[in-house]
C-alpha cells in the first residue's frame, strides 16, 4: 500500500497540480497587491472610495445587504481587468512578436476532409478535383 502511494504521488499530474496551486496562490496574492495598493487608489482619487459595503434593505424586518454582493462583484472586475491587461496582453503581444511566420502546407479537402497539400488539384483521399492555392 505505501509502494502504491508513493507512485500516485509521484506521477507527473500530481506534481504538476501542486506546483500549479502554489504558483497560483503566489500569484493571486500578487495581483490582489496590485489591485489593492494601486487600482483601488486610484479609482477612490476618480470616485471616491469604491466600498458599497453598507448598502441595503429591509424587509419585513429581514435586512438584505446587497451593497457586500457589489463590492464583490466590483472587486472581481477589478482583478479581471488587472489581469488581462497586466498579463494576457502582454503575453499576448510578446507572443505574437517571436512566433514564426509559418506558411500553410497543407488544406482541408473540402469534399472528405483530409489534409491534402496546398499545391494539389486532386485529392489523394477521394479524388475530388481541387484548385491549388498560391
Amino acid at each position: 500500500m505505501l509502494k502504491e502511494f508513493k507512485d500516485f504521488i509521484m506521477r507527473g499530474n500530481v506534481i504538476d497540480l501542486a506546483v500549479a496551486v502554489v504558483v497560483g496562490a503566489a500569484f493571486g496574492a500578487v495581483v490582489t497587491a496590485l489591485v489593492d495598493s494601486l487600482i483601488m487608489p486610484l479609482i477612490a482619487l476618480l470616485v471616491g472610495q469604491p466600498n458599497f459595503n453598507e448598502l441595503a434593505f429591509t424587509i419585513n424586518d429581514t435586512t438584505f445587504q446587497y451593497g457586500v454582493f457589489l463590492t464583490a462583484v466590483v472587486n472581481f472586475l477589478l482583478i479581471a481587468a488587472a489581469i488581462f491587461l497586466f498579463v494576457i496582453k502582454p503575453i499576448t503581444a510578446v507572443n505574437a512578436r517571436f512566433a514564426k511566420d509559418e506558411e500553410a502546407t497543407e488544406r482541408e479537402c473540402p469534399e472528405c476532409l483530409s489534409e491534402v497539400s496546398v499545391k494539389a488539384t486532386k485529392c489523394k483521399f477521394c479524388t475530388s478535383e481541387l484548385t491549388p492555392t498560391a
